[in-house]
């Protein structure tokens, strides 16, 4: 049954992150999709209530970049009184989410926000979001929605290979006791243009078993059926961390979601 959609609000992005859409591939001269094409809001709410009456019961706002989009709270506010639609959510790399934006977000009826965020050390995160954009403008987005009244806000870090995977210990030492939700990702293969290898995948056994030898770990229980993450907390009761293992143990039998594309083409799978 499909009970989750994720929404496409636009094909655009102002990172360029190695393992989406490296800027080799994704240049200045990269043809996006023509304004026209995209969705209005008023399409995608009006799509969203027909989900809705075949039983999805969450939309997640997604891009490209989300908040590349303009007055995407408008949005949110067309989305918020779908009957039967209960929760909204929004995944966006930071770098737009100003204290403002968080508030307009929160108040247009946005209920919670991920923030992506693959290193701490910042040569080794400008390497990897391909724009040279700083760790700290991401970590104030992370304080402006905490402040606006997310909670928890999730923190998702994708790991790869020879890139970052040096920098797991001190970003779960970072988010420990913050109130944030650390989730690391493996490295997917979602098309033709991020040159994915199995042996840059880094399996998430290995990332429990470096983060469990620092800050021991027990496994907790799935908030929902088809949750993706695998959630697991400190035992000194300093919150918790999950992983997304969709390489090494996939989870598509138990899948309730569906993509819906900037332009309106639905998909069943992330990685069609």
């Amino acid at each position: 049954m499909m009970r989750d959609l994720r929404i496409s609000v636009t094909d655009r992005c102002n990172f360029r992150c190695t393992y989406c859409m490296p800027k080799e591939l994704f240049g200045a001269d990269h043809a996006f999709l023509p304004r026209a094409s995209l969705l209005s809001f008023e399409e995608i709410a009006r799509l969203a209530r027909l989900f809705a009456a075949l039983g999805v019961t969450k939309l997640r706002l997604t891009g490209g970049e989300p908040l590349v989009r303009k007055e995407i709270e408008r949005l949110v506010a067309l989305l918020a009184p779908i009957p039967g639609i209960a929760d909204i959510s929004l995944t966006t790399n930071g770098s737009l989410l100003t204290a403002d934006k968080a508030r307009q977000l929160k108040a247009a009826g946005l209920q919670r926000i991920t923030i992506s965020l693959d290193a701490l050390d910042d040569a080794t995160f400008k390497a990897m979001n391909g724009v040279g954009f700083p760790v700290r403008k991401v970590l104030d987005a992370i304080d402006n929605a905490v402040a606006a009244g997310f909670a928890p806000v999730k923190i998702n870090m994708v790991l790869k290979r020879g890139a970052n995977d040096a920098c797991i210990e001190a970003m779960a030492e970072h988010f420990r006791g913050s109130g944030c939700v650390l989730r690391f990702i493996e490295f997917m293969d979602v098309g033709t243009t991020n040159g994915w290898r199995m042996q840059d995948v880094v399996p998430s056994a290995e990332v429990i078993a470096r983060v469990d030898a620092r800050w021991p770990l027990e496994r907790v229980p799935a908030n929902y059926p088809g949750e993706v993450a695998n959630r697991w907390r400190y035992k000194d009761g300093a919150g918790e961390v999950g992983v997304i293992a969709s390489v090494t143990q996939p989870f598509c039998g138990g899948c309730t979601r569906a993509r819906l594309s900037a332009e309106g083409v639905l998909y069943t799978c992330l990685f069609a």
